[in-house]
């Protein structure tokens, strides 16, 4: 009887021991994000590639390369040099847009898309339509050709764009009412 006693105590004192980590039994560096980068920087080349392409056969546009890493053509510029306003931060702008792919093929046509209303910097929008809002002045029309990760990246929009789509996007810039003015509206 004693010994078993002794034994249910050993055996609860051993059960009340924690529970050890277990350690993978491999272990990887970096490899897989190596081989993203190497993806990544692959699917970059094409796409550029194609919108070079796109640059190259269209004879009737003059494209511009933007620092933030797209290309953009004006198809109606505005005139008027003394509105040299362009939007900045906290500005709210109104604007219409189409999407379509590189080859031509539309996503969002012209009007499918509600006017949109959006402040500067301060709302959700695309890296590469946020940063091409900021090139335009009221009343002009520009064609912006954006690789994947400037348009909806790996994600998409989770509705008619896929995953890692290049983009042709055409913005009409309606109005710019500047930071200023919305706050004496308010």
């Amino acid at each position: 009887m004693k010994k078993a006693l002794i034994l249910i105590v050993i055996l609860a004192l051993a059960a009340c021991k924690s529970p050890e980590a277990r350690y993978p039994v491999t272990q990887k560096s970096g490899s897989h994000i190596s081989e993203s980068i190497v993806k990544n920087q692959e699917l970059l080349e094409k796409e550029i590639a194609q919108i070079k392409a796109i640059i190259a056969k269209d004879s009737t546009s003059e494209y511009q390369s933007s620092q933030d890493g797209f290309w953009y053509t004006y198809n109606q510029k505005s005139k008027d040099t003394a509105n040299v306003v362009k939007p900045e931060f906290g500005d709210v702008v109104e604007f219409d847009y189409s999407i379509k792919t590189l080859d031509g093929q539309v996503i969002y046509a012209e009007g499918e898309k509600a006017t949109r209303t959006y402040a500067i910097d301060q709302e959700k929008l695309f890296s590469g339509l946020r940063q091409g809002l900021k090139l335009m002045k009221e009343g002009e029309t520009v064609t912006f050709l954006f690789p994947s990760y400037k348009a909806y990246g790996y994600y998409g929009d989770k509705n008619k764009i896929g995953t890692n789509w290049p983009l042709k996007t055409k913005v009409t810039l309606n109005k710019i009412i500047e930071k200023e003015e919305t706050q004496n509206q308010q």
